[in-house]
C-alpha cells in the first residue's frame, strides 16, 4: 500500500454509511480485496454510520456471508453522524479515504464534503445527482486545491462506466474522436430486476433539481465547449436505435453532466478537442423503455441476492472522428468505433466494485492525479492511472467491438 497510516490517522479506508443497503456490499468488498491483495494485510479499514450496535451486525454478517470471522473483533468501528460536525471531524482525521455511501447526498453529502476537505481526509461517493455534484465543484475545489485533499463524486454505476468508457474509447481511437453515443441495457433473469428504496430516493433528487442546476451553470461563469466536427444528431424522446435494433430515450442520470465535465477538464488543462456525448437507456419495445427503465421497482427491502446475481448491463458506444492527419474542420468524419462496457449487477456489484478500485488506486497512484488536490470527475482525476485495468479483474470489462 503505497499510502502510509500513521498512529493519528490509522486506517487507509473508512466506509461512512456501513448499515446502509449499498454500504453493506462496500463493507463485504473491502473486507474481500484486503484479503486477497498480497499487501492485503496492510490495508487498514474501519466502519462508521450512528449506530454502533447496527454496524457491529454489519460486520458480524459479512464475517458469516464471507467466512471471514475476524471481520467481527478485527474491524473499527467508529460512530459518526452528518448532524453532528464534530463526530464527522474526529472520523475523517482517522482515514485517509472515506468512502460516502449516505444519499440522498443533496440532503446528507456536503457535510461529510466539508469534514474531508477540512480534515484532509480525500473523499469518494457513489453520488448520481448532477446538482450535489457540480455544486460541490464550484463550492469546494479552491478549498480541497489548497488542503491537498481529493473530493471525487460518481465513483459508482453512475458514472465510472460512461465517463471511464468514453476515456477507453479515446485511448483506441486513432485519431481525433468528436461524438459518441451510448446505449445502455440492463438485463435481468426471471425474478427480473430491483433496487433499494434509498437508490430511488437519490435518483428522483437528482432527476427533480433540473431547475436549479441550470442556475447553478450560470455560477461557473463557463463558455460552451466548442464542438468539434460534426454535431451530434437530434433524437426523439423514444425512438428506434437502428445500431441496438431496439427503443431507448435520452438517459435522465448522471453520465452526460459528468461525461460533460471531464471533457471540459481536459479541454481547458491539456488543450484536447472535447467529445460530444449523448446517452440512452434501450429496451426492445416502447412499452419496455417506459415501464423497465422509468419505473424499476423499487422496495424498501431491496432486490434479492438472486435478482442481483441474475442481473447485468453492457454500456455500448458508437463513435466518430476524423483519422490520423486529418483535420476536423474538414468535411464529415471518416472513422467509427464501438467499444462496450460490461458488468455485473449496477446498483450493488458494479457499483461497489467500482468505488472500492478507485479507493485503492487513490491510495497507491496519488502521484498520478492532477495538481495536488481539488473536486474532480472520475475520468478527469484517473485518467493517468491503472483505474481501468484494475475493474477489468473486479466486475467490470472494457472492449472494442469494431473499427473501421
Amino acid at each position: 500500500m503505497a499510502a502510509a497510516v500513521t498512529s493519528s490517522r490509522p486506517y487507509h479506508i473508512i466506509i461512512f454509511g456501513a448499515t446502509g443497503f449499498t454500504g453493506q456490499f462496500v463493507v463485504e468488498e473491502v473486507a474481500r480485496c484486503a484479503a486477497e491483495s498480497p499487501d492485503g494485510s496492510r490495508l487498514k479499514w474501519a466502519v462508521a454510520g450512528r449506530s454502533r450496535q447496527r454496524l457491529g451486525d454489519v460486520l458480524t454478517k459479512a464475517a458469516e456471508r464471507l467466512s471471514m470471522p475476524e471481520l467481527r473483533t478485527d474491524i473499527e468501528i467508529i460512530v459518526a453522524d452528518v448532524s453532528i460536525e464534530e463526530s464527522l471531524a474526529i472520523m475523517c482525521q482517522q482515514g485517509l479515504v472515506i468512502l460516502n455511501c449516505v444519499g440522498p447526498y443533496r440532503f446528507f453529502g456536503e457535510p461529510v464534503v466539508k469534514a474531508c476537505v477540512e480534515n484532509g481526509a480525500h473523499y469518494l461517493d457513489i453520488c448520481g445527482e448532477p446538482q450535489f455534484l457540480e455544486r460541490m465543484q464550484l463550492e469546494y475545489h479552491t478549498k480541497a486545491l489548497d488542503k491537498g485533499v481529493y473530493v471525487i463524486g460518481s465513483c459508482g454505476f453512475d458514472s465510472i462506466p460512461a465517463d471511464l468508457g468514453i476515456l477507453y474509447t479515446q485511448r483506441q481511437f486513432k485519431g481525433t474522436l468528436t461524438a459518441v453515443e451510448g446505449f445502455l441495457n440492463i438485463t435481468s433473469g426471471p425474478a427480473g430486476s430491483s433496487g433499494h428504496d434509498a437508490t430511488w430516493q437519490s435518483a428522483v433528487h437528482g432527476f427533480a433539481d433540473s431547475g436549479s442546476l441550470r442556475q447553478l451553470r450560470k455560477k461557473f461563469g463557463q463558455k460552451p465547449l466548442p464542438v468539434v466536427g460534426a454535431k451530434v444528431k437530434k433524437r426523439g424522446f423514444v425512438f428506434f436505435s437502428k445500431e441496438m435494433e431496439q427503443y431507448a430515450i435520452p438517459f435522465m442520470g448522471s453520465d452526460p453532466s459528468v461525461v460533460r465535465r471531464t471533457q471540459r477538464h481536459f479541454y481547458e488543462e491539456d488543450h484536447q478537442s472535447p467529445v460530444q456525448y449523448t446517452a440512452y437507456p434501450g429496451q426492445e419495445t416502447p412499452h419496455h423503455v417506459s415501464i423497465v427503465l422509468l419505473l424499476w421497482l423499487f422496495t424498501k427491502s431491496g432486490p434479492t441476492m438472486k435478482q442481483i446475481e441474475d442481473t447485468c448491463f453492457s454500456l455500448t458506444f458508437f463513435g466518430e472522428g476524423y483519422s490520423e492527419g486529418t483535420d476536423p474542420a474538414q468535411g464529415r468524419p471518416n472513422t467509427k468505433i464501438c467499444t462496450q462496457v460490461i458488468g455485473a449487477e449496477p446498483g450493488y456489484v458494479a457499483t461497489v466494485s467500482a468505488i472500492v478500485q478507485a479507493a485503492l488506486t487513490l491510495l497507491n497512484e496519488l502521484h498520478s492525479l492532477p495538481r495536488r488536490g481539488g473536486v474532480y470527475t472520475p475520468g478527469a482525476a484517473f485518467h493517468k492511472t491503472s483505474l481501468i485495468e484494475r475493474l477489468q479483474n473486479h466486475s467490470i470489462k472494457f472492449s472494442v467491438k469494431s473499427y473501421d
